[in-house]
Formats: C-alpha cells, structure tokens, sequence
C-alpha cells in the first residue's frame, strides 16, 4: 500500500458519518479429521495480548481486550468454533514472556520475524498497515535510513521493527520505549530524533495526544506490518485451524473494523450550539487536510522519485531497471517488437578509487551519469546497474541498432576528458530480445559479452 493510499485511510478517521456493521456471513470452512477431533476436544484458548497498542489493541480498564486486532481475532474465533479467554499481563514483555512459558496458546496479532520463529508457527496476514517514519516538523524527509548518521530512534522492546532496525540499520542509536505512545511522545519532546511506526498507530496517537509538531518524514515499504495470529510450536493443529478462520476474512470486514476503532464518534442528540462548534472545527479540520494533502503530494512525488533514482549519480537504479526490463519483454512478447540493452562497465575503474580516493571515483561516476544522460535517445533508459556498471535499455532497437549505440558511446567515453583522471575508456555489451527470454537471460548475455569485451583488451563493443 503506497503513502498516499494509506494516509487516505487515515483521512476516513476525520468522518462524522455512522460506520456499517461486520458482514456476518462467514465462508464455509472444512476441516481435516485431525483438526474437527481438535476442535471437539479443545474448546478454548488462551491468548496473551499487547495490552497497551492503541487503536490495534489494548487491555481496557475493565479487563477486557478491544481493538482493531482484538475484533479481528474474535470473528476468527467464532468462524471456527473456539473461544478465546485473555491472558491479563501489564506490559508486552509480559505477554512475551508468558507466550514463551506456555501460559498461552496464541498470540492475537504480531509481525512474523527470524526471532519469533523459533517459538511460534503464524498464520496467514489477517491485517496490513504500512510502517512510517515519525520526525518532528523540521526534520528533512528521511529517503534512506542508511544517510543518516548517529540519529536516535525510539522503538518499543520486542517488536519486529525494532530486531530489524538494530540488523538493517546499525548507523541508528535506539532508544527502547515500554509502548507505542512512548515512542512518538520521546520524538515530539525532542529526546529522539524519530521512529519507526505503523501509519495507522501513529496517527491515532498523534491525534489522541495532540502532537502536532511531529510530522510523517518517510516510509519503508520493505517494513510493512503483515499482522498475524502466532500459534505455540507444540499446537500445529491449532494453527492450521485458525489460519482457515483467518482466510475467510474478507476486505470489507478488515475496513469495517479498522473504521470502526479509528472513527470520530458523534452524539445523536440535535444541539445547535454545539453544531456550530463541530463545523467550525469541520472548517479547520478541511482546511488542514488540504494543506497536508498539499505536503503529502509533494512528498509522494519524493518518494517516488527517490525510489527509482540511484542517490549519487541520479540516474534510474537497479530496481526501475529491472521494472523497465520485465516492461520491455511482455512489450515484445504481445506486439513482436525488439528491444536492446547494453551493459557498460568503466575500464580500471578501481584504479581510480585506489590512487585518487572514492570521492575522485565518485566525480567520475557523476560524469559517466551525463554523458549517458546527453548521449543516448530520447526513447532509451539509462541506469547504474550496480558499482561503476551502467545499463542502457533501449526500447524499438534491433541488435544492429543497440551496437552503432554502444559504438558511439565507446568513442564518446574514449574523446571524453573525466575530472582527476582525465582519460577514461569503458567496455561494452549488447545483447537483444530473444522469444521465451526472462530478464535474467537477456541480461546474462550482455554480462557475457561485455566480459568478453574486458577480455579482447577492453575499450570495445562486444555482443551476444
């Protein structure tokens, strides 16, 4: 789910119309013999929560379990015959700690991660929400978490973001937080720099708390919530029947419930005083979501633009290349037409980062970045493939076409005069569409043809 999408979600919270009930009409489901014997034995559950996850979950001041999550696990439940009794814990190293021990069967509604795989089998996502990142209003946006550098994060202990922040991103300091509203709030009061948190519990703990100096300064598509029911290691059963349960949830329930925890209630009674109030604040309320959606387009744009876009040279990256790729070939394959790429790589480039430094070797990526950008057609694609490889996808071209290309780059690079090192030469392979050919093929024959370019002496135009 892209930002926009999902902060489009978050607009419905804003509101004021009664929201529908859960459809009730549950899809039929068949159980194995194993399963049915399980269900005619085993009538309940126990289940330990997060007890503080606002508007996912929490444990009420009545000892019960509500929210998006709780409700969620409930209509599971009920479609396959079970009930479920709470575990009450405190905090969610609590709940952890009694799921490890064997307190509770199941865990209602968690990440799926290396960790907790050792302990817990997982059903099916029962409900998605993307993560964001969570800085105060002058924070510049936040492109790659790799680019900063001794910036502080709060994360709440035990929970999937946290395990994969301190793996994928050892340049952050993290500060653990014992709840999710703990985490914004060190971020808002300037003892953390950002977090790391999903959409939905973000906004609601940001209107609930009224945090309005805190901003959304990125997304990390790779850390999109994918909730799960975790089953104990020793209940196979009790997790293949509930990940049954699970499958028959349908998108219209998961909205309806998600609407219904995050929905701005209304009293019924007429009050006029009171309705002039709630449209002024409707007003002010309209006036700042076009003003956001104003900023979030601004931002979509960003980050879309950062994620297709190599951050040193500004050409396309590996990934837009490998869309552009897949693109080109059902292109081919549906109309007959051919396309080209070829795989260029820069000869003793090493040389250059060895006796100048990386920041020389970076002044002669940025100009291999202008001359593809000056020299190749209108209709052709040019990224970085990968270190000082460069890819050249070339749409309608034949391999007689992509080879004068490629030969007329070659003696650009050869006549070009680089920065520091002046002469620079580079190695080319061409390789073009054949019928059944997967990216991997098309591009493993350019790679094979511009090796054997590097072979031949370098300085050439080789095919394949």
């Amino acid at each position: 789910m892209s930002l926009k999408t999902a902060l489009a979600l978050c607009a419905a919270c804003l509101s004021l119309s009664p929201l529908p009930g859960v459809a009730s009409e549950p899809a039929p489901i068949v159980f194995t013999a194993a399963e049915q014997a399980y269900l005619d034995r085993v009538r309940s559950v126990k289940m330990c929560v997060d007890p503080d996850w606002e508007p996912f979950e929490r444990i009420n001041e009545q000892g019960r379990h509500e929210g998006i999550g709780a409700d969620l696990v409930q209509l599971v439940a009920q479609r396959v015959g079970l009930r479920i009794e709470l575990l009450p814990v405190r905090t969610w190293d609590e709940s952890l700690a009694a799921a490890k021990a064997g307190r509770c069967q199941l865990m209602s509604f968690l990440n799926q991660s290396p960790e907790r795989d050792r302990w817990l089998n997982f059903t099916s996502p029962i409900f998605t929400d993307p993560n964001i990142i969570v800085t105060r209003e002058e924070h510049a946006f936040v492109g790659d978490l790799l680019g900063l550098s001794g910036e502080s994060v709060a994360l709440p202990r035990g929970t999937m973001v946290e395990e994969r922040i301190r793996k994928d991103f050892p340049n952050l300091r993290v500060i653990l937080t014992g709840s999710e509203p703990e985490a914004v709030s060190l971020v808002s009061e300037r003892k953390a720099d950002l977090t790391v948190r999903s959409l939905i519990v973000a906004a609601y703990a940001i209107r609930k708390e009224g945090l309005f100096n805190l901003k959304i300064a990125g997304q990390i598509p790779a850390y999109t919530n994918q909730l799960r029911i975790g089953v104990v290691k020793d209940e196979p059963l009790l997790r293949d029947i509930l990940d049954k349960g699970v499958r028959t949830v349908t998108p219209q329930e998961r909205e309806a419930i998600a609407n219904r925890h995050v929905a701005i209630k209304v009293e019924q009674h007429t009050d006029y005083s009171l309705l002039w109030k709630s449209l002024a604040v409707a007003a002010f309320v309209l006036a700042v979501v076009i003003y956001s959606n104003r900023k979030l387009s601004a931002l979509n744009r960003e980050l879309e633009r950062l994620s297709v876009t190599d951050k040193l040279t500004g050409l396309f990256n590996r990934m837009k290349l490998d869309e552009v790729l897949e693109s080109e070939i059902q292109r081919s394959q549906r109309f007959g037409q051919p396309f080209s790429l070829i795989l260029l790589d820069l000869d003793h480039f090493k040389l250059v980062n060895d006796c100048h430094g990386h920041q020389a070797g970076d002044q002669v990526l940025l100009e291999v970045a202008r001359l593809l950008q000056r020299h190749t057609r209108e209709t052709d694609l040019a990224g970085r493939w990968g270190g000082e490889e460069f890819m050249v996808v070339c749409p309608h071209t034949d391999e007689a076409g992509a080879r004068v290309l490629a030969e007329d780059l070659r003696r650009v690079f050869e006549l070009n005069e680089f920065p520091v090192v002046r002469q620079k030469t580079a190695s080319f392979g061409v390789a073009t569409y054949r019928p059944d050919d997967q990216a991997k093929d098309i591009v493993a024959r350019a790679d094979a043809a511009l090796y054997r370019a590097k072979d031949l002496g370098r300085n050439r135009v080789e095919w394949q």
